[in-house]
């Protein structure tokens, strides 16, 4: 992206846009609650992220001050293990963009319907399109303006989950880790529904790498942005759990946009519509950066010659790449025409898939590339190294066998999809 001159983004706005990716708000997992538990949910929103979202952030620190390049974690794989798997990473990639931007633009059409119970059927599918061209006009302006929407989006977001657990902390009376798991549930299923939330919920640290070339000094700027973030990130899903369970104690009742019901159970209905409307705007601020990660993969897998030379055009004023940003959006809105909350359990073998490929690269890269300055380096020598590896391995092993009957059936199709994609795409020459 060298030939035309980009605004990149400051250490400031990388931390929003990376928090508005991999968290957002703490909406959309209250299900958690009832199906793994209280003690369950809140231990794991603890202990995850060491055998998960810590080893990828040190991964992605290594290798975005190793290899600071537009395409990220794609580009590392290729580098490591060769085309073959470095296409795997970045079409399992896009393709996981495809439900996930899908997704909240239809969870943000919901929202919607609580204020506006006609938008219904066409209504709802056009408010979900307007959504999707209005934050692919915000991303071909460019990471900046992507950034300074986040920042917004996020203060107003995260401003009534605040007030949520300071006016819960003189109503607690209940214990907020009892039961540890639902009475007479089996414990494996148990576990495993609720470690693919948690999951899910701690994905995406490397993802922001995908964008290094957008970034001021991004060997410096990443490993600052993901000290912040990692701890930001655990705060905001166990606090809020936390205070609610404490001050209310009815965990069979949380579901998906309980976190509404419990304020304005604490707080009054002006604090309940507060956080709802928060929730809604936080899908409106994944999406945005949802969308800024990957609809690079496009555009980098087009200069390698794997899509058409078109996805690598750059916008003459923002030099961003706009035909790669408007053609992954017509497919977002293919794809939202209806609910997708099913394809996220496949979305999950797909961010597994591309995360365990980076795991091994931060391995193999050692191995293959030792001369490689790496001004950040994963601490602890080779232990360090076997863990950031080996627990997210073990982690996705036992998350993948946990895995509900949809996503057993159709997330290992997804994943079959990217060898086939290989086969057609290979053959085409690089782009000039």
């Amino acid at each position: 992206m060298s030939q035309v001159h980009v605004k990149r983004a400051s250490l400031f706005y990388l931390v929003f846009v990376m928090y508005s990716y991999t968290t957002g708000g703490p909406f959309g997992l209250e299900a958690q609650v009832s199906t793994a538990g209280p003690g369950m949910a809140l231990l794991y929103f603890l202990v995850v992220p060491f055998f998960w979202c810590i080893p990828m952030s040190l991964v992605a620190a290594e290798l975005t001050t190793a290899m600071p390049v537009e395409g990220g974690f794609y580009r590392w794989v290729r580098a490591a293990f060769g085309d073959f798997w470095g296409f795997l990473a970045g079409w399992w990639n896009w393709s996981a963009g495809f439900l996930l931007c899908s997704a909240y633009a239809v969870i943000f059409s919901d929202y919607l319907t609580f204020w506006f119970p006609r938008i219904a059927g066409w209504r709802h599918y056009a408010v979900s399109l307007g959504l999707i061209g209005a934050i692919a006009y915000v991303n071909i302006r460019g990471i900046q303006m992507v950034g300074r929407l986040a920042t917004a989006l996020e203060v107003f977001a995260l401003s009534p989950v605040v007030a949520l657990c300071l006016l819960s902390l003189p109503k607690w009376r209940c214990n907020p880790f009892s039961p540890f798991v639902p009475p007479a549930r089996p414990p494996f299923q148990v576990f495993g529904v609720g470690l693919a939330l948690a999951l899910w919920a701690y994905s995406g640290y490397e993802q922001l790498s995908s964008v290094a070339e957008e970034v001021e000094n991004p060997q410096r700027s990443y490993p600052r942005a993901l000290a912040w973030v990692v701890p930001l990130s655990i705060a905001t899903y166990f606090f809020p759990t936390l205070c609610s369970l404490a001050a209310l104690g009815n965990w069979q009742d949380w579901k998906t946009g309980y976190f509404a019901d419990a304020a304005s159970a604490i707080g009054g209905p002006w604090l309940g519509a507060w956080l709802a409307l928060a929730a809604a705007v936080t899908s409106v601020a994944i999406l945005n950066s949802t969308m800024l990660t990957s609809t690079r993969m496009p555009f980098v897998m087009a200069e390698d010659g794997y899509l058409p030379a078109s996805l690598t055009r750059l916008h003459p004023r923002f030099g961003t790449p706009w035909i790669a940003i408007l053609f992954s959006a017509i497919i977002y809105g293919l794809f939202a025409w209806q609910s997708l909350t099913q394809l996220i359990s496949v979305y999950i073998w797909l961010r597994i898939g591309t995360s365990v490929l980076t795991f091994l690269a931060a391995w193999q890269l050692r191995r293959k590339r030792p001369e490689l300055s790496r001004p950040f380096q994963i601490p602890w020598g080779r232990n360090g190294l076997a863990y950031v590896v080996g627990a997210p391995l073990a982690m996705s092993g036992v998350a993948l066998l946990g895995s509900d009957r949809y996503g057993v059936r159709w997330g290992p199709l997804a994943l079959l999809l990217g060898p086939i994609a290989y086969l057609v795409f290979r053959r085409r020459p690089a782009a000039t």
